[in-house]
């Protein structure tokens, strides 16, 4: 692997997303602190880093093609990203709530984290909701105009925001917030274990949330290795 000690994290998620599984299983963090080397990631974890490139060659030489979303062109990504994963946080958040909302009831007294965990959530929907409009509504449109404007060998004109990167670093700074807060719930429910007393809503509550959680890396990597970086360079053209 050519000069990979030295590639960020997240780079090498966006070169091939399967590595993912690899940073994931010694709980490094590719998606909002993507940016450190791969040395930098093994001396923060304690980790071998030979150990890791062995296990991200083995990874690299597979059958397995994972889905190059460096090669699609941003209005694709940027679809990709609403149609997805925004429609995946909307259709399951409401279902969550009601799981963790049932188990704080039930469960509640016994298990005093669960309280904790429901106010996370809860907090965590709402900034969600309102983070992904706001890149419906303004960045994403923009992205997409610019792309246009360059087919058609044009300008894309001025933004409300100015510079793409103001609304990128705004964004990136709530990915933070919410790559925090569900560190602090996989804190909270030990890595998502289940006591001896869960019953059929705690299994599937805690299956959801990780769900929940695994979908957000990758949702978070896509935006912040792949389509904000890209976004930036792309407004640079038009200087």
């Amino acid at each position: 692997m050519e000069n990979v000690k030295t590639k960020s994290v997240g780079q090498i998620v966006a070169d091939d997303f399967r590595t993912a599984t690899v940073f994931q299983k010694y709980g490094i963090d590719f998606c909002c602190n993507g940016n450190i080397t791969i040395e930098q990631a093994c001396d923060k974890k304690h980790v071998d880093v030979e150990q890791l490139l062995e296990n991200l060659d083995v990874i690299r030489d597979s059958e397995d093609q994972s889905t190059d979303y460096q090669s699609w062109p941003l209005d694709l990504l940027a679809d990709y990203i609403e149609k997805t994963h925004h429609r995946y946080i909307e259709e399951v958040t409401p279902a969550l709530l009601q799981f963790l909302n049932k188990l704080c009831k039930v469960h509640g007294q016994n298990h005093p984290e669960l309280i904790e965990i429901n106010e996370e959530f809860k907090a965590s929907a709402g900034e969600l909701a309102a983070h992904m409009k706001k890149e419906e509504l303004m960045l994403f449109p923009f992205i997409r105009k610019m792309v246009s404007a360059k087919k058609m060998g044009q300008h894309p004109g001025s933004s409300v925001f100015g510079s793409v990167s103001n609304p990128i670093e705004a964004m990136m700074q709530e990915h933070d917030v919410e790559g925090n807060r569900f560190k602090k719930i996989t804190e909270l429910s030990n890595g998502y274990t289940l006591p001896q007393d869960a019953c059929n809503t705690y299994q599937v509550a805690f299956k959801t949330l990780k769900e929940f959680e695994n979908d957000l890396h990758k949702h978070i990597h896509l935006e912040n290795n792949i389509l904000f970086p890209k976004a930036i360079e792309l407004e640079k053209e038009f200087s």
